[in-house]
């Protein structure tokens, strides 16, 4: 009798391991399931695991890929795989998969709802209306047609924006390395430098993926060429702007609102009731406290990281992690990346 094939999937809450076992009850699969995150303190877990499921915040490093010695597939329920060593997994002949296309919409309608909230003042009215304070003072907003929105990033996610931006009856103005003629006719949009894109935007939104040439995309350096009040919105990768630029443009009325689903330090937010039986970085210290001193302002709105988060992208999700781990058994499809 063969061994079984065993499967561990990491940060998955209950409802999708029950959706989990029931697409894959082959007899031939083993599952395991863990509440937490994979990293080099935990990466014992997987010495045995022919297959891992990850999430965003694993941390698939070298070290921890050398704990797998029997490892044959690596498959994370995302489109990002920068927590994952791609070079290592290729060298050790692991291939690694993720989900291309689950929540395009999804993500867009997300990034239309943080530009409204802020658009309109919703959040804080909001918080008013729960302390019975009716008042309109300081609440008045602004119409979204005719604005100029910039969308840095036109994949699928941004592609979605940019219709729903029409719809709306704004301006759009694209910074891509890939200029699409056909969209550009499409959706009647300008493509235009970074720079530009800086200096004449009132809404800017971020759906670019984040890698080693969109690393702090906007930093220290561009933020200047930005407009005075420009709404920010980054429902993508907290590394696409540079903390520093982030916190200077919120100080200085660069940013007249932000919207972020992306935050610096977003792994740890789980580890904050733990800090004083736990030992914490100086760095994740850092990264709490700026968090906090962001949620003190009326014009920032964070949400945990949750654009992708409705029923049926999750769905989506989990389905199409199902056949990646099902296909690489059975010669099926599988969306690898390396």
């Amino acid at each position: 009798m063969s061994a079984k094939i065993k499967i561990a999937f990491f940060s998955i809450p209950a409802k999708e391991r029950t959706y989990i076992k029931r697409k894959l009850s082959k007899t031939s699969y083993e599952l395991l399931f863990y509440d937490e995150a994979l990293n080099e303190s935990n990466a014992s877990l997987i010495k045995d695991a022919d297959v891992v499921s990850v999430f965003i915040y694993s941390s698939v490093t070298k070290n921890v890929i050398a704990k797998a010695k029997k490892l044959k597939l690596i498959s994370t329920r995302s489109t990002g795989f920068n927590h994952i060593d791609i070079k290592e997994a290729k060298k050790r002949n692991i291939v690694v998969c993720n989900v291309p296309y689950y929540g395009e919409n999804t993500v867009a309608e997300h990034t239309f709802a943080l530009i409204l909230a802020l658009s309109r003042n919703l959040h804080k009215a909001y918080v008013r209306a729960q302390q019975n304070n009716f008042s309109l003072e300081g609440l008045r907003g602004f119409d979204l047609k005719g604005k100029t929105i910039g969308i840095i990033g036109a994949g699928s996610i941004g592609v979605h924006v940019i219709k729903m931006a029409k719809g709306f009856d704004m301006n759009v103005i694209v910074y891509d390395i890939n200029k699409s003629h056909i969209l550009k006719e499409l959706l009647d949009l300008e493509y235009v430098s970074l720079n530009e894109l800086l200096g004449k935007s009132q809404i800017i939104s971020m759906h670019v993926p984040y890698n080693k040439h969109t690393h702090h995309l906007i930093n220290m350096q561009n933020i200047q060429n930005v407009r005075k009040g420009t709404i920010f919105i980054n429902t993508a990768r907290n590394g696409l702007i540079e903390p520093a630029a982030l916190y200077y443009a919120i100080d200085k009325g660069i940013f007249g609102g932000v919207g972020l689903d992306v935050f610096e330090g977003e792994e740890i937010a789980g580890e904050e009731n733990q800090m004083l039986t736990k030992n914490i970085s100086t760095e994740k210290l850092d990264a709490i406290f700026k968090r906090t001193l962001l949620l003190r302002r009326e014009n920032v709105i964070i949400t945990p990281h949750m654009a992708f988060d409705s029923v049926e992208a999750v769905e989506r999700i989990l389905q199409t992690t199902v056949e990646n781990i099902d296909g690489f058994f059975n010669d099926g499809k599988v969306y690898k990346v390396n």
